[in-house]
């Protein structure tokens, strides 16, 4: 992943990008915030009202729709798709005004697709072209090329998709 330029590289006027480790050929929408320590790769589109913290990484190729938070401790692989307001969350013990020195990852895998309003629970592995179904919860890790649904999300089928 080539970082060093912002060449190709587009920004909406109203968003604010704190980083400057963005690939080529992204594309960052209205209203979006990037912390600085995030890292998107090239080829990336990072749609309006979304928001990527610092200690984030974003592969190449990956569609982040609307509305998405993606906190520190999420990684999302090459090619992955990340669905209108999609869930990330990285503590499962919140309480307010208490400032953890970790947090809990989430690993989306190459090729994974999570559907809208999809909740992911850290710590979570969603695996290589694995699907999420829209308004699933998920508790657990999801295998590779699994299909899932429901709350809690379960394995309902395989995706051929390679």
């Amino acid at each position: 992943m080539n970082l060093d330029s912002k060449d190709d590289v587009f920004i909406h006027p109203t968003a604010i990008v704190d980083t400057d480790r963005i690939g080529p050929g992204t594309k960052i929408w209205a209203f979006v915030h990037v912390m600085k320590g995030a890292v998107i790769g090239a080829g990336c589109n990072i749609c309006d009202h979304s928001y990527v913290e610092g200690g984030v990484t974003i592969g190449n190729d990956v569609v982040v729709k609307n509305g998405v938070s993606i906190w520190e401790g999420v990684t999302l692989e090459d090619g992955v798709f990340v669905g209108p307001n999609v869930a990330f969350t990285n503590d499962r013990n919140p309480i307010a005004k208490v400032y953890r020195n970790e947090y809990d990852n989430i690993l989306v895998k190459k090729g994974a697709s999570i559907g809208a309003n999809a909740t992911l629970i850290g710590p979570v592995t969603i695996g290589t072209c694995a699907l999420v179904g829209a308004g699933s919860v998920v508790t657990g890790d999801v295998p590779d090329y699994a299909v899932v649904y429901g709350n809690p999300a379960k394995v309902k089928g395989k995706n051929d998709r390679r």
